[in-house]
């Protein structure tokens, strides 16, 4: 149709999220409006080689796609003049050239501003946060710090370089007992859906988990434990976001991990959460005001913890959350009235927005 937006939907990429990101764009591609659409999918390999894929979708999920015959290198470019993506056929090489890009990357290369500031080169509209709140949000001790500046609660916190744990790890392990205490969170700083995480109840038990993180990223983020419920809020615009109701989760593991989020499923989701109004709205509140002063636009879930039912603390902002049948943001939206395939209208309406402000691109 004349008036279908050709859309690039791309996937997999070479972070740990790579299976996740199959997930997610399994749902998205089946919501995705054929009428409104003209979509083109593009895999990222584990290897990072970009792929135009144009096999049966449930091979996405399967993860089976990468063998298909008609597999295509293919490369976005950041000159402005294509306007989209360089394929490599039969006969040389083709431009396709694309109205908007719908990232479905999770963790890193995906959604750390990397991605994005290819994009944000190319000129071309993209569902999502900019460079700088997609890096930003990723790093959890900048994160922290920003946040703490804003006057926004959050857990007691502290961070370090992995490096330096190895030749300082007992002044790291005095800090962390003084100002925190038993039992500790141990995460890397840039990661996601809890990979690389940690619950550690004594010192004896530090070390294997700062290798663990350290595993993932150079930097290593210490959090006091929260015990309280764990509540999620979808908040989705740009310069006047609006937040949906609250979801709650509660963990069928010690703590909300990869497993728990993505293959298990055994948690339980409670929608609208086990809160007063009163604290439901602080959190919409303090939930659009973490998005604002990050930068953010487009989406992002923004994960707390409740205390004793009434003190509200800000977990973590995650800018391009999950999209799979089980995961909490398509639910909170759902819950509002606001259905799958409604949602990834605004989004793909929100990236246009962005693109059209002054100063955008």
């Amino acid at each position: 149709m004349a008036d279908q937006k050709k859309i690039a939907v791309i996937f997999g990429g070479r972070s740990s999220e790579h299976e996740v990101s199959c997930l997610s764009v399994t749902s998205v591609i089946h919501h995705l409006s054929k009428e409104k659409y003209d979509p083109v999918y593009i895999g990222i390999t584990k290897d990072g080689r970009w792929l135009l894929y144009t096999g049966p979708v449930e091979d996405i999920a399967a993860g089976t796609w990468q063998q298909h015959p008609q597999n295509r290198p293919a490369f976005l470019v950041p000159d402005r003049s294509v306007h989209g993506l360089i394929v490599e056929g039969s006969r040389g090489f083709e431009t396709i050239r694309l109205d908007c890009v719908f990232p479905v990357l999770h963790g890193k290369n995906g959604e750390d501003g990397t991605i994005q500031g290819l994009l944000q080169m190319s000129g071309i509209p993209y569902v999502g946060c900019g460079t700088l709140a997609s890096a930003a949000c990723m790093d959890k001790a900048v994160t922290h710090t920003l946040l703490t500046a804003a006057g926004i609660p959050q857990a007691h916190y502290l961070w370090f370089y992995a490096e330096n744990y190895k030749t300082g790890a007992e002044k790291i392990k005095i800090k962390i007992e003084a100002r925190l205490g038993y039992p500790v969170f141990v995460k890397p700083a840039n990661a996601g859906s809890s990979v690389g995480v940690s619950k550690v109840k004594s010192e004896a038990e530090l070390d294997a988990a700062v290798a663990l993180a350290a595993h993932e990223d150079g930097k290593i983020v210490v959090e006091e434990a929260i015990v309280g419920q764990e509540v999620e809020v979808a908040v989705l615009g740009n310069s006047s976001p609006e937040a949906s109701v609250v979801g709650e989760i509660a963990a069928a593991a010690e703590f909300y991990d990869y497993d728990d989020k993505y293959k298990s499923g055994k948690s339980q989701l409670y929608i609208p959460a086990h809160l007063s109004e009163e604290v439901s709205e602080e959190i919409r509140r303090l939930a659009c005001r973490a998005y604002r002063m990050m930068g953010c636009s487009g989406l992002t879930r923004v994960d707390f913890f409740v205390r004793d039912g009434k003190e509200v603390l800000l977990n973590e902002l995650n800018t391009l959350p999950g999209f799979t049948a089980i995961s909490m943001y398509p639910k909170l939206w759902d819950a509002c009235g606001l259905h799958f395939g409604e949602l990834i209208d605004r989004l793909i309406a929100l990236a246009f927005e962005r693109a059209n402000q002054p100063s955008a691109y």
